[in-house]
């Protein structure tokens, strides 16, 4: 195994998919595995995965990101770009158009957490000095803040624009915790998600991207922009990311990524933390930083775990690239199922 450090964390699988390697477990996602996933759609029906990007609405549920702030173009003497008559171009035409721009956080709605989102400060070199580094060790991964703090900090390696130029499309394979545990705060662990894969007798294979239905995305729906943030964080199911042996299933069971309805996948802050030192976001750490699979969140899951459920399925095709921007930490995304 080619390798760029001297040591990995347990339990990681840097440097397996190459020293080089920015895709992580998305290489998973093979020609072949694509023309299976293809062999899902029966119906012809589509279902868009995405919350509308200004919900949750607010910063009652995360103060760090804002929603988004809509601009409308300037053009020629200063006029809006809202019906703006071509004529003034060339006095022959007769049409008109509108252009706007948006301000928007990344990670504010339906997204994917890149590969740079989440590292940790780590002994890389095994020279006792922990330094930040990202999945497959990666050191120089994001700069370090400028002084203006806008465009200057950006993944030099592990960037969003690494997972969109995959096209991420595959089998999704649905969880409907929701259906199981209901509304109430539910830590889901290794022994209640097996439950819950036994019963409805889902079937998980290498290569499929995993999709965890809480009911949480409904619920931010359904409270329309006001989002309520004691209601939210003592609601719907959450993966218990101090579960070792949750973790070592998937790292086991060979999903290619991760996805939610939910704010963060997992709990957090973790209503349990006891632990005088410990990780934060433990199933961040291991998904993002040691194992290379990317996390989905704030996805709107419902309408489709309802119709899979309905139908006797728990499988579709999964179609789901982030923007292709360059250097992002993460990135909106809408997802699309085919049944």
């Amino acid at each position: 195994m080619n390798q760029r450090w001297k040591n990995r964390p347990p339990g990681s699988n840097w440097g397996e998919f190459g020293a080089d390697d920015e895709l992580g477990r998305l290489n998973l996602l093979t020609a072949e595995r694509r023309v299976r996933a293809a062999r899902e759609v029966r119906a012809g029906e589509a279902f868009c995965l995405s919350l509308p990007l200004d919900l949750p609405g607010g910063t009652a549920l995360n103060p760090n990101r804002l929603p988004p702030k809509r601009h409308v173009a300037t053009r020629k003497r200063g006029l809006f770009s809202v019906n703006y008559p071509l004529r003034l171009e060339d006095a022959r035409y007769v049409d008109c158009s509108s252009d706007d721009s948006v301000t928007l956080y990344t990670q504010y709605s339906t997204q994917w957490d890149a590969l740079s989102h989440v590292g940790q400060y780590f002994d890389v070199n095994g020279d006792g000095i922990p330094v930040p580094v990202y999945y497959n060790g990666f050191r120089a991964g994001v700069d370090v803040m400028g002084p203006t703090g806008d465009s200057e900090a950006r993944a030099h390696r592990l960037g969003i624009e690494k997972m969109a130029e995959t096209g991420v499309q595959g089998r999704g394979v649905m969880l409907d915790l929701h259906a199981h545990y209901g509304d109430a705060r539910t830590y889901v662990g290794y022994d209640a998600l097996q439950r819950v894969i036994d019963a409805d007798r889902v079937d998980i294979q290498a290569g499929d991207m995993l999709c965890l239905h809480t009911g949480f995305g409904q619920k931010l729906i359904d409270m329309g922009g006001d989002p309520d943030p004691q209601v939210l964080h003592h609601s719907c199911a959450v993966l218990d990311g101090r579960d070792e042996r949750l973790l070592r299933w998937i790292d086991e069971s060979g999903i290619s990524v991760l996805i939610a309805d939910n704010f963060a996948v997992e709990g957090y802050p973790y209503e349990k933390n006891n632990c005088p030192q410990c990780e934060g976001l433990p199933l961040h750490q291991a998904c993002l930083f040691r194992l290379g699979i990317h996390l989905g969140e704030l996805w709107y899951l419902t309408p489709l775990a309802q119709w899979l459920r309905r139908n006797g399925r728990s499988h579709f095709m999964l179609t789901c690239p982030p923007l292709r921007l360059p250097g992002s930490f993460g990135s909106p995304v809408t997802p699309v199922a085919t049944v």
